[in-house]
């Protein structure tokens, strides 16, 4: 896959994301419709926070600021859906930026140490967009289902 279209689809499957929230009411928003718990609000703060910032700004970019920022997305303070959303879109741009200089031939600019996170550093800036690519393909899916639920709207997805 070529980086451009790596990129293109990152980009598509947060859209993705945007428009499966778009519409809802705050308390569709935050009310809990699985089992284990989570709320849109709490999935977009998921996306924003421990997949834009964690693996695209502090990952791949190095960037000191969202080092010093990191948090567990899905336990992050008590906020609207709307300023969810916004925040979602302010990391989503941030990520955009740092997509703009990398080369994702190199290396990730930071990896956290060993005792905070088990995982071996990835070799290449490519390795975490497809994962964070892969994180929000998986929960744009989440959001239909759980949209579904909540007024019936379906995303068609033509195959």
């Amino acid at each position: 896959m070529s980086d451009e279209l790596l990129l293109t689809q990152l980009a598509s499957e947060r859209e993705h994301v945007l428009h499966a929230v778009d519409g809802l009411t705050e308390a569709e928003m935050s009310e809990p419709l699985v089992p284990s718990g989570w709320t849109i609000t709490r999935l977009l703060n998921h996306l924003a926070f421990d997949d834009e910032m964690f693996w695209i700004s502090a990952i791949l970019g190095g960037d000191p600021e969202a080092i010093a920022a990191l948090h567990n997305g899905w336990a992050s303070r008590p906020m609207t859906g709307a300023e969810a959303v916004n925040i979602y879109r302010h990391q989503i741009r941030r990520s955009n930026r740092i997509l703009a200089k990398v080369d994702l031939d190199d290396p990730p600019r930071w990896w956290p140490p060993a005792s905070e996170f088990a995982a071996q550093p990835m070799r290449e800036g490519r390795e975490v967009v497809f994962r964070v690519l892969t994180e929000t393909s998986t929960h744009s899916g989440h959001l239909d289902i759980v949209r579904e639920l909540i007024d019936g709207h379906q995303n068609l997805v033509v195959t």
